[in-house]
């Protein structure tokens, strides 16, 4: 699939393990007068990210102006990898632990290594009112407990280049069988009916999660690992099928520029995809602008319910916070807060930072829709998208060691794609590997 988030969360898990010093980052500008422990005046939380200050200022400000006994303060990071470098230190070092972070990694893991605080007696009564997407719950969980403010998911759904379809009399998707033999028909024409690059597994792990699975379980105080599931199978067979008839092409992700381009050529009609990506192919589509329809992600044929994969993140709240309650209670407002939302709008882009922990993204929809992508029916994605938020579904559960796996994954999908090896010896080998590698870290496993 077109790097949807799954993807871009597992290769975002690479992580600094060599630490520089945190040095003393530079706080923005609404840094608030009082200081937390003062014994007088606001709570004032550290918050670490290292987004731009246009995204954080705004959102900042506003949350100060419409609280007087908690207030924000924004420690600017670097990047990820420094984030996470930082964390570790003030946080072995018991000193100036912030109470919120920007996640750089799986919440799992992170406890794993002792760096985040139990909130679950905080933050469960939040859990009944509402305001989350109870989809959005798993990615700020470790087992049972939570560790962070769920931030949610971006929806999952296809676009087609329906002018394609037509021309070829091709008919719109509904299943991944009905991907598969729109794929053969396409093939008499020499048009591909989806992408896998050969670096990027999101395909899938999205597939297995579409279908309800993880490859991993926590059963006790042991792992369990099982990449050869019914659902894992399932999803191995999908994407069988479309190597084995030569139905996908192949193009990188590594040459962007190359990649939009071959998209915008016809000679590729289906992307998975989601709401961030859709502004890149406005502004980057030339031939194919208006010729695009957004489409129900397709399902597989015996599915029970319609359902997207979800897996989303969390807004951290690290071991050391001096105010969990003031963090959580901040964390709430700022991912599912209106004010917060609106207050999240860039002006340049005309969009929101999108809303993917609350229930009801439709009044912010419309800021991610852009204007000729879909020509005529532009009018359909609001549906789309909607149907997608409401239909998401996390069962997928992150392994202490899965940044060594996703690599090990990349390698051998590179092989499933060109016809090396099958999709079930992959899994085989990664069944193994995993295994191997938790009992090499004396780690409990079964599988």
């Amino acid at each position: 699939m077109n790097r949807i988030p799954t993807s871009a969360l597992a290769a975002g898990l690479t992580m600094a393990v060599v630490l520089t010093g945190c040095g003393s980052p530079e706080p923005t500008a609404q840094e608030p007068a009082a200081t937390a422990g003062a014994g007088t005046g606001p709570v004032t939380l550290t918050w670490w990210s290292w987004d731009e200050s246009k995204f954080l200022d705004p959102v900042v400000a506003k949350f100060n102006a419409a609280h007087d006994h908690i207030k924000l303060k924004v420690v600017k990071q670097a990047d990820n990898p420094g984030t996470a470098a930082n964390l570790r230190n003030v946080v072995a070092a018991g000193q100036d632990v912030p109470c919120l972070v920007k996640a750089f990694g799986e919440v799992p893991g992170l406890v794993g290594e002792g760096l985040l605080a139990d909130i679950t007696e905080v933050f469960q009564p939040y859990t009944t009112k509402g305001l989350f997407n109870e989809a959005s719950f798993p990615g700020a969980k470790a087992g049972d407990r939570f560790y962070g403010i769920p931030t949610g998911f971006a929806p999952s759904f296809m676009m087609i280049n329906r002018a394609v379809y037509d021309k070829h009399g091709v008919a719109v998707p509904k299943t991944w069988d009905d991907v598969i033999a729109a794929g053969k028909e396409f093939k008499k024409h020499g048009v591909y009916v989806m992408n896998l690059a050969g670096e990027d597994p999101s395909t899938l792990i999205n597939l297995v999660q579409q279908a309800g699975g993880s490859w991993y379980a926590i059963e006790g105080d042991s792992w369990k690992v099982d990449f050869l599931s019914p659902q894992s199978l399932k999803a191995a067979d999908v994407v069988q099928r479309l190597v084995d008839d030569g139905l996908v092409a192949n193009q990188t992700y590594q040459d962007r520029p190359a990649l939009i381009s071959y998209f915008d050529s016809g000679k590729m009609v289906s992307l998975p995809t989601s709401t961030w990506q859709l502004g890149n192919y406005e502004l980057n589509y030339k031939r194919s602008l208006g010729d695009w329809q957004p489409i129900d992600l397709p399902q597989f044929a015996d599915a029970p319910a319609f359902v997207t994969p979800a897996h989303g993140g969390a807004l951290l709240v690290p071991k050391g916070c001096p105010n969990i309650k003031e963090a959580v209670e901040a964390g709430v407002w700022m991912t599912t807060g209106k004010d917060a939302i609106d207050a999240s709008y860039q002006q340049d882009t005309r969009q929101y930072a999108w809303p993917g922990a609350v229930p009801d993204p439709s009044p912010w929809i419309d800021s991610v829709v852009p204007e000729k992508l879909f020509g005529e029916r532009k009018g359909e994605a609001k549906g789309v998208i909607l149907k997608a938020t409401q239909s998401g579904r996390d069962p997928w559960v992150v392994g202490p060691n899965f940044t060594g796996v996703f690599s090990e994954l990349q390698d051998q999908w590179a092989k499933i794609v060109t016809k090396e090896i099958t999709v079930r010896q992959a899994l085989e080998h990664m069944q193994k590997f995993t295994v191997d590698d938790l009992r090499s870290k004396n780690i409990n496993v079964r599988g």
